[in-house]
């Protein structure tokens, strides 16, 4: 049986530029009340940018939260009111320079929805067209066109560790 948990109070802890942090009381059936901590994000994008010769355009960036640069798919977070669909166009181009004829959704997820509200949209963009990127000033990526068959091995090998880049690329490897 699910039960629905009702909301007795929200008390906002953190606002931040990326994430907000809230605090619910919630009532919780023949136990009382209880607490949950809930990350609010805006939601976020990745993109899988096949290119005419069959490579998988990949960015390596530094992610201070680990302490390591990893490789992932183009992605960036939805700006108020965005379309998801307007985001992966604009972010594929600012990171990598590429404009995309086709690009379609291929899979929503929730990133832990234990604790945080944020959803990734990813899109599989193909027929690219190269042109210049334009990083904002915090944005330090190396930008590679890997072979299509080394991204599958480099997610066997580990290393691709981020997961809407793993889950982008299994998807498509079924897609294709």
């Amino acid at each position: 049986m699910i039960i629905e948990e009702q909301t007795v109070s929200s008390d906002r802890i953190y606002t931040g530029k990326v994430i907000s942090l809230k605090v619910d009381t919630v009532e919780v059936p023949r136990k009382g009340y209880q607490k949950r901590e809930i990350i609010e994000h805006p939601g976020a994008v990745g993109i899988v940018a096949i290119t005419n010769e069959n490579k998988v355009v990949l960015v390596k960036q530094y992610r201070k939260a680990i302490e390591k640069a990893i490789w992932e798919i183009p992605a960036g977070k939805l700006e108020q009111g965005e379309n998801p669909r307007d985001c992966a166009i604009r972010e594929l181009k600012e990171e990598t320079g590429y404009t995309a004829n086709n690009i379609k959704l291929i899979h929503k997820f929730y990133t832990s929805a234990g604790f945080s509200n944020q959803k990734i949209y990813i899109y599989l963009a193909t027929d690219l067209e190269a042109g210049e990127a334009s990083l904002e000033d915090d944005e330090f990526l190396d930008v590679q066109e890997v072979d299509l068959e080394e991204v599958y091995e480099m997610i066997n090998k580990n290393d691709i560790e981020d997961a809407k880049t793993s889950i982008g690329l299994l998807l498509t490897k079924e897609l294709l």
